[in-house]
């Protein structure tokens, strides 16, 4: 222990033991400055400072107080500067020593290199000694990396030095490269070129295998530790069956406050096999103790969805307020864009108004949504009740269900309907564009939009007849159920009225839509004039054509309330003027309309 803290010291050896004559103070404190370490038993300039070092440091601290001791040359203790970063090259100049001189490599040649550094290294292979180097003059060389717990010296000019830590080997290895030579001697023998490196020996394994197996050790404990922490507690022991227990036990089942834990200790006693002969009357009134809470346990419910509720109806009101003060802001929003006041805004202004109108619109919308869904659900829970209340309902559930199955259906029905519809008319209007256009390559292209959607039309009948299959087989499992109850019939025939009431509707829809078809193409007011000048100037200046949505975005800076579906209905009363064509395919299907009045004028 002695041994390690002596090595871990180093920073304050004595300086009797390295007296040492430096014809060049200043080469031999950059030297050491570069290895990290402090000049010891130099008249030269001191590179460490004595406010950054310990002062007094006592190596021997450890063996008193079991502290173990600081080295101030370990990195990132603070008390030395941080090393040079490694972009910046180290600057090595020569190192005169007692019995020799280092001379620096060349600086334009590639740093030395080192193999692999094996884990725990505390020694280095010193290659490229003289032939004359003795082991005093390699201790001398190298005891100013840290402290040397062996040499092994061997007569090819090479030797294996092991330090006392292992950041002294980093030092070690600064020296690498340089050239070594004997006092003033030219001879070959008494100069080489020092090759320090890494080397691997069993006994600094073995010491760091000690080490990573205590940290494993360590880590264990701590984390035995942590689990230890973290285990829950242990349930509290259930006592003895006794008759002065039961009669505690009894009191704590009539008390709110202990009843979960009386209730645990009574089964415990049940599970154990208490009950007997003797003690059946006592646990009979425990029993029943225990069912008695369960009336309060119901009151308490009760008294939680009372409050629940009285939330439900405070949180509607405070939606309805919320509700109308959004109408009210949205009626300003509208005021605003009239005529008499929109005229008189910047057109910044008008831009806020509308982004505020739109936002204003759709959280009044999103409010609403909500507020609607709050009343929808209560309209379900009370149509619960009824059904709760009446207990002749509860009798045919089945039936409910296989009418809002066929309503379902019907539904679908009608929606897969109306889009056979609207696809039959786009395969119309493709129909009739394709006998105004002559036989050309946006033709062939129409051909084939028009083989897509009869194909989709196809599947679309397709369902619709399997759903009307579906829809048969629904009817007829309704009327085996209007057979067995009279209510079920009463709803058959008010499905079947809104049944004829939704076609009735389409039906008016349908004739309404053909009558607007038929209608005379001709111009109705001045503003139907003035948009097809500015439409008909706007597809001028692009000759590839326009859709709808841009030409839509182009007529809203205009005109905020005009639609797109009046833009389009306007170019298709005008086909003289406007034509229409597709571009792409598949997904990439698009429209455009195009200026086409002067080519009518050229033919003519």
């Amino acid at each position: 222990m002695a041994a390690a803290a002596d090595g871990l010291g180093s920073i304050a050896i004595d300086t009797t033991q390295l007296n040492m004559s430096v014809t060049d103070p200043t080469a031999w404190a950059t030297a050491m400055n570069n290895l990290g370490m402090v000049p010891v038993g130099l008249a030269g300039q001191q590179l460490v400072t004595d406010s950054i070092c310990v002062p007094g440091f006592d190596p021997s601290l450890s063996m008193m107080t079991g502290i173990t001791p600081i080295n101030p040359m370990i990195p990132g203790m603070g008390l030395v500067p941080p090393p040079p970063p490694t972009d910046v090259p180290v600057v090595k100049e020569i190192i005169h020593c007692k019995s020799c001189t280092l001379f620096p490599p060349n600086p334009n040649l590639p740093p030395p290199s080192t193999r692999e550094r094996p884990p725990g290294c505390k020694t280095v292979f010193v290659g490229g000694l003289p032939e004359n180097a003795t082991e005093e003059i390699i201790q001398e060389v190298f005891e100013q990396c840290g402290d040397i717990t062996a040499i092994r010296k061997s007569k090819k000019n090479f030797c294996h030095i092991r330090f006392a830590e292992e950041f002294m080997v980093d030092k070690a290895i600064y020296l690498s490269g340089y050239r070594m030579r004997l006092g003033s001697s030219t001879d070959k023998k008494d100069s080489g070129r020092l090759h320090v490196d890494f080397a691997q020996a069993r006994d600094d394994f073995y010491e760091w295998e000690c080490k990573q197996r205590m940290l494993a050790r360590e880590e264990r404990h701590r984390r035995k530790m942590e689990e230890d922490r973290l285990r829950p507690p242990s349930p509290p022991a259930i006592m003895h069956y006794s008759e002065h227990e039961a009669a505690l036990l009894a009191e704590k089942l009539k008390d709110d406050s202990k009843f979960s834990e009386a209730i645990t200790v009574l089964l415990t006693w049940i599970e154990r096999g208490e009950v007997n002969r003797r003690s059946a009357n006592q646990f009979y009134s425990m029993v029943q103790s225990a069912n008695s809470h369960v009336r309060r346990l119901m009151n308490e419910k009760a008294a939680h969805e009372q409050e629940m509720e009285q939330a439900k109806e405070s949180f509607k009101n405070a939606l309805t307020g919320i509700l109308t003060q959004f109408e009210q802001i949205v009626a300003v929003f509208n005021a605003s864009t009239r005529q008499k006041a929109w005229d008189h805004f910047s057109k910044a202004q008008r831009k806020n108004i509308d982004i505020w109108r739109k936002h204003s619109e759709e959280l009044r919308n999103a409010h609403s949504e909500q507020l609607m869904g709050i009343r929808r659900e209560e309209e379900m829970e009370m149509s619960d009740d009824d059904s709760s209340d009446n207990p002749s309902k509860k009798l045919r559930v089945d039936d409910s269900a296989l009418a809002a199955q066929a309503y379902a259906l019907k539904e679908e029905n009608d929606s897969l309907r109306w889009q056979l519809d609207a696809y039959r008319n786009e395969v119309e209007l493709l129909k009739q564009e394709k006998g105004q256009l002559f036989r050309t390559e946006e033709s062939l292209t129409k051909d084939q939009q028009l083989q897509f959607l009869q194909q989709t039309m196809q599947g679309m009948q397709q369902q619709l007849l399997s759903i009307q299959e579906e829809l048969n087989n629904k009817k007829s499992e309704l009327e085996q159920a209007k057979e067995e109850q009279t209510h079920t019939q009463a709803m058959l025939k008010v499905l079947q009225e809104q049944e004829i009431n939704v076609l009735t509707v389409a039906l008016v829809n349908q004739d309404r839509e053909k009558n607007s078809e038929k209608r005379s193409p001709g111009l109705k007011s001045e503003k139907e004039a003035l948009l097809i000048g500015i439409i008909s100037t706007f597809l001028h200046v692009h000759p590839f054509g326009a859709n709808i949505e841009y030409l839509w975005s182009y007529m809203q800076q205009l005109d905020s309330r005009i639609s797109a579906n009046e833009i389009e209905m306007l170019l298709m009363r005008l086909p003289r003027m406007f034509k229409q064509e597709f571009t792409g395919v598949g997904a990439t299907l698009e429209k455009r309309w195009k200026f086409c009045a002067f080519e009518g004028i050229k033919t003519i």
